[in-house]
């Protein structure tokens, strides 16, 4: 049987002496926040069983950040997703205990989502938002700068140059990977329609603007539709949809580039058109994934939340710690591509 570690063994382990381990384990005494990780990484790689007991001191004399978040549609899949991965962020983030407040915008009014930002910022050191780009959020954006409070735009950016920073996936490569499996996987040349949530939405807007200059530079002999607006309403877009289907032998591609798509995957199994257009959409969610393995969609492009929530955690605390930043900038995190074959 071998030996249970000592408090010797755990000094000689990390390199500091008995009595820098004793004021560790007792919190006798301040000990710098570096010696104390070296002591815990030590603790934790010999089996010392105290190892528990150093993680939950170092995690009570970190500061405590609230940590305020605006979500769209609490219904939602995807930002029931969202939540989720914010919350697990905040537990695991090191360096700093977050409290985190998150709150759902029923509609993309960009009155309700103000209400709730400013209720947040009334308690919360640090905000982060899903919002439209509209001026009555900028202006409550520069309002919050001018009272230290930072303010990050996630998925979609708004106010820029006056938030703190945006997090998220580069819109318009997602628009124009969107449009360039279209215009390889589609039976030939046709008619292709594009759905958006709302041009107020900074993210929807690149998007097409993405798709849009990818046909022209490289399949002009598609015809693309005029753009539609679904509010990110599953019924209306299935209504479209639905009428597209009636209108147009010759559709031959859909990208519905926000939410939605769960109306434009029920217009397909009811129509069952053949051939299908090429559907491609966003966000991984069981609708989506069960549209892949049945054929319904080609391609899913996705926001890889977790990496996301760790990085946005962090950024809101560093901007907590060391105010607003010089020229606020953009975090862009890789995208995920899921396929039928790779679900």
């Amino acid at each position: 049987m071998s030996k249970r570690p000592t408090i010797a063994d755990l000094a000689h382990a990390s390199g500091v002496s008995v009595a820098t381990i004793d004021r560790v384990l007792n919190g006798r005494l301040p000990v710098r926040e570096e010696t104390q990780r070296r002591v815990y990484e030590a603790a934790t790689s010999i089996g010392y069983h105290a190892a528990g007991l150093i993680a939950q001191r170092m995690r009570k004399e970190l500061p405590v950040y609230r940590l305020g978040f605006v979500l769209l549609r609490p219904k939602d899949v995807f930002y029931r997703a969202f939540a989720g991965e914010l919350e697990k962020a905040i537990t695991q983030a090191t360096g700093v205990r977050g409290a985190g407040v998150i709150e759902f915008a029923e509609t993309l009014s960009p009155e309700e989502i103000l209400e709730r930002l400013r209720r947040l910022a009334a308690s919360c050191d640090a905000v982060a938002l899903v919002s439209p780009d509209h001026p009555s959020v900028t202006a409550a954006v520069a309002e919050l700068k001018q009272r230290g409070i930072p303010v990050f735009a996630l998925l979609s950016d708004f106010a820029t140059g006056i938030r703190e920073g945006y997090v998220g996936i580069d819109n318009l490569k997602v628009g124009r990977t969107a449009a360039w499996m279209i215009s390889k996987c589609a039976r030939g040349p046709g008619k292709v329609a594009l759905f958006v949530g709302s041009h107020r939405f900074h993210g929807h807007e690149l998007r097409e603007i993405g798709f849009r200059a990818f046909f022209r530079e490289h399949a002009p002999d598609f015809t693309l539709l005029e753009t539609i607006v679904n509010n990110e309403s599953w019924e209306a877009t299935h209504e479209v949809v639905d009428d597209l289907l009636r209108k147009h032998d010759n559709l031959v591609g859909c990208y519905v580039a926000g939410g939605g798509i769960e109306g434009a995957i029920s217009a397909l199994r009811q129509a069952k058109p053949d051939p299908l257009p090429v559907l491609i959409c966003n966000e991984i969610t069981l609708d989506t994934r069960v549209a892949l393995a049945d054929n319904l969609a080609t391609m899913v492009i996705a926001t890889p939340l977790a990496s996301l929530c760790r990085e946005l955690v962090g950024l809101m605390a560093h901007a907590i710690e060391e105010g607003a930043a010089n020229a606020p900038g953009q975090t862009f995190l890789p995208f995920d591509i899921f396929l039928p074959e790779n679900i």
